[in-house]
C-alpha cells in the first residue's frame, strides 16, 4: 500500500507468495511425502509399486528413481526431492530409496527443532557439521577389497539384488553381471576404470530368467534384410555407414510428367542405375558386412545379396557407433569416400535366433571389450524391471572395483555414524547440538525402515545392533529374511563406500537448501490468468 492509499502492484495478479515459516513447512511436508511414498519400498523385503500414466502404460518397480520419475510431482520442493533420486542413480546407480528416506527424516527432524524456536541457520549450521563427520566416519571405517576378491563383488551384486524381483536368480545374475564388469574393467597408470556403457543389455520376451545369457561381444538387436546373404561369417571386412542406401526422396511435392510407355522404362532404368551404382562402390570397398544407420532399398540388397554381402538397416545410432568403435571401422558418410582403410573387422559376426527373434553378433573385435547380457523375461513389465535391477548391480560392480571400499549394510553402518554423531555432539554449542543430534537420529531410519518393511520391531532390533555394537561388534545389522541381528560382514551382505557416501552427501545438501528457503512465489498457467510467461503449473520449477 503506498502512502496516497493506492495499492502498488509488484507481482502478476494471479501469482501468489509464501513467505516466512509457512513457506519452509510446506516444502517440508512435501518432501515427507515423497519419502513416504517410496519408503515401504526399501530394503529386500520392501513392496512393490504399480504405476500407470495417462496412456495406460504400466510400471512394476521398487527402483526409487524409476517410482519419482513416473509420479507426476506438481510442487517445487517436491520435485527438488525427486532430482535426488535422479542425481543418486546417475551418479552411483543405487541408493535411490536410501536418499529420499533420509532426506525426508532430516526434514522431518529438523521440523521438531523448529518447533523448538530454533532458527534454521542454526539448524542448517549443525547440519553442515554432522554431513562433514558422517562423511569422514565413513572413509574412516571403509573395508577394502581387490578385484581379484570375485566372491565379495558377488556378494554386493546379489546385495544390490535382494531388494529386487531378480533375487529368484541372484546366484547366476550375479556371475553374469561380475564377469560382465571384469571384462570391460581397464587399468590405467594405477586407476581402474570400468564404464558401463560398454555392458550393452538386450531385452527379449519368451523362458525365463534363468536362460539369461553374457555374450562376450556385441549383440545388435536387428537381423541381415536378405534371405540370400550369409548368416556366419569369418574374419569379415565390416562397413558402418550412416548415408541412406536408397533414392531421397525431394522434400516438396514434385510432379514428374511421362507421357509415353518408353519414359516410364527410362525413368525406371534410370532409378535402378543409380542404385547399382551404390550397391557397386560398396561391392568395390572389399566389404562383406554392411551396418547401416538408415534405409537399405529392396533393389540394393538383391545386389548385396548376390555378391554375397550381409547387410543391416535401421541400426541404432548408439549400436553404429560401439560398432564402429570396437571394430576398428570408420563411420561412412558418403560413398565415394570409401577406403579399405575405412573397414572393421572381427573374429566372427553371425545371424542366430533368440526367442523366435534373429539377432546379430559380433565377437571377437580388435578393439573391443564390449559385452552384452541378453536377458529372457516373461512379460515387456518384468523384462523392464529385470533391466533396472541388473543395471543397479552393475554400478554397484563398478563403482567397489573403481573405489576397491565397501561397508556393512542391514544398516550397521547407519548405527555406527549415528553413534559417533552423538559423540561429536557433545563438542558443539548446546543449540548446534540438537541439530547433530536431530542429523545422528535421522540416520536410524534406514534401519528402522529395513525392520519395519520385514515385520520386525524397529525398537527392538536397534537395541540389539546396539548391544552388538557395545561389544565393538561394528558390522551387526539387520538380516530381514531370518528377523535376527546378524554380522553382515559374514553373511557378505556388503554395499559399496561410493553410494551410501553420495546418499547422505546428497541427502543433507537437499535439507540445508530447503531449510534456507523462506519464500515461494508461484503464478498461475498462462493460459488460465495470463500468468508469467514460461511457467507451467501451479508451481514452476525453478521459481521457489
Amino acid at each position: 500500500m503506498s502512502l496516497t492509499g493506492q495499492p502498488v502492484i509488484i507481482l502478476k495478479e494471479g501469482t501468489t507468495r509464501t513467505r516466512g515459516r509457512d513457506a519452509l513447512r510446506n516444502n517440508i511436508q512435501a518432501a515427507k511425502v515423497i519419502a513416504e511414498a517410496v519408503k515401504s519400498s526399501l530394503g529386500p523385503k520392501g513392496m512393490d509399486k504399480m504405476l500407470v500414466d495417462n496412456f495406460g502404460d504400466v510400471v512394476i518397480t521398487n527402483d526409487g528413481a524409476t517410482i519419482l520419475k513416473e509420479i507426476d510431482v506438481q510442487h517445487p520442493g517436491a520435485k527438488f526431492v525427486v532430482e535426488l533420486a535422479k542425481t543418486q542413480d546417475q551418479e552411483v546407480g543405487d541408493g535411490t530409496t536410501s536418499v529420499v528416506v533420509l532426506a525426508g527424516e532430516l526434514l522431518k527432524k529438523a521440523e521438531d527443532l523448529l518447533d523448538q524456536n530454533i532458527h534454521p541457520s542454526t539448524i542448517v549450521e549443525g547440519y553442515k557439521l554432522a554431513r562433514e563427520k558422517s562423511l569422514e566416519i565413513l572413509k574412516k571405517n571403509a573395508i577394502e577389497i581387490t578385484e581379484d576378491d570375485r566372491q565379495s563383488l558377488i556378494n554386493i551384486a546379489k546385495t544390490s539384488m535382494s531388494s529386487k524381483i531378480v533375487k529368484i536368480e541372484d546366484e547366476k545374475l550375479a556371475n553374469i553381471v561380475v564377469d560382465a564388469m571384469l571384462s570391460v574393467m581397464e587399468k590405467k597408470d594405477d586407476k581402474v576404470i570400468a564404464d558401463i556403457d560398454k555392458v550393452v543389455i538386450v531385452k527379449k520376451m519368451g523362458n525365463s530368467l534363468s536362460e539369461t545369457q553374457l555374450i562376450k561381444g556385441l549383440v545388435v538387436d536387428k537381423e541381415f534384410v536378405h534371405p540370400d546373404m550369409p548368416v556366419s561369417m569369418k574374419n569379415p571386412k565390416i562397413l558402418v555407414i550412416n548415408k541412406e542406401l536408397e533414392i531421397k526422396k525431394t522434400e516438396f511435392d514434385a510432379k514428374l510428367a511421362i507421357s509415353t510407355p518408353e519414359e516410364v522404362q527410362k525413368f525406371i532404368e534410370r532409378e535402378k542405375s543409380m542404385l547399382k551404382e551404390m550397391a557397386d562402390k560398396i561391392i568395390k570397398s572389399g566389404a562383406n558386412v554392411v551396418f547401416a544407420q538408415k534405409g537399405i532399398d529392396d533393389t540394393i540388397q538383391s545386389y548385396l545379396a548376390e555378391a554375397n554381402i550381409s547387410a543391416a538397416r535401421r541400426v541404432k545410432k548408439s549400436d553404429i557407433e560401439r560398432i564402429a568403435e570396437i571394430t576398428g571401422a570408420t563411420i561412412v558418410t558418403n560413398l565415394d569416400d570409401i577406403e579399405e582403410s575405412y573397414l572393421g573387422t572381427a573374429q566372427l559376426v553371425e545371424q542366430r535366433n533368440v526367442a523366435g527373434d534373429d539377432l546379430i553378433f559380433i565377437e571377437g573385435a580388435p578393439n573391443g571389450s564390449v559385452v552384452t547380457i541378453v536377458i529372457r523375461g516373461g512379460t515387456e513389465f518384468v523384462l523392464d524391471e529385470y533391466e533396472r535391477s541388473i543395471h543397479d548391480a552393475l554400478s554397484v560392480v563398478r563403482n567397489i572395483l573403481e573405489d576397491k571400499a565397501l561397508v556393512p549394510g542391514g544398516g550397521a553402518i547407519e548405527l555406527l555414524l549415528s553413534r559417533d554423531l552423538n559423540d561429536f555432539a557433545d563438542k558443539q554449542p548446546p543449540k548446534t547440538q540438537l541439530a547433530v543430534r536431530a542429523f545422528s537420529q535421522a540416520l536410524l531410519t534406514i534401519p528402522k525402515t529395513l525392520a519395519e518393511n520385514a515385520g520386525l520391531d524397529p525398537i527392538e532390533m536397534i537395541g540389539e545392533m546396539n548391544n552388538y555394537f557395545a561389544e565393538n561388534k561394528l558390522s551387526y545389522g539387520i538380516n530381514p529374511f531370518s528377523g535376527k541381528v546378524e554380522d553382515m560382514k559374514e553373511l557378505g551382505v556388503l554395499e559399496p563406500l561410493r553410494v551410501k557416501y553420495q546418499a547422505i552427501s546428497s541427502a543433507a545438501e537437499a535439507a540445508i537448501i530447503l531449510l534456507r528457503i523462506d519464500d515461494i512465489v508461484s503464478a498461475k498457467n498462462l493460459s488460465e490468468d495470463g500468468g508469467a510467461p514460461g511457467m507451467d503449473g501451479d508451481m514452476p520449477d525453478g521459481d521457489y
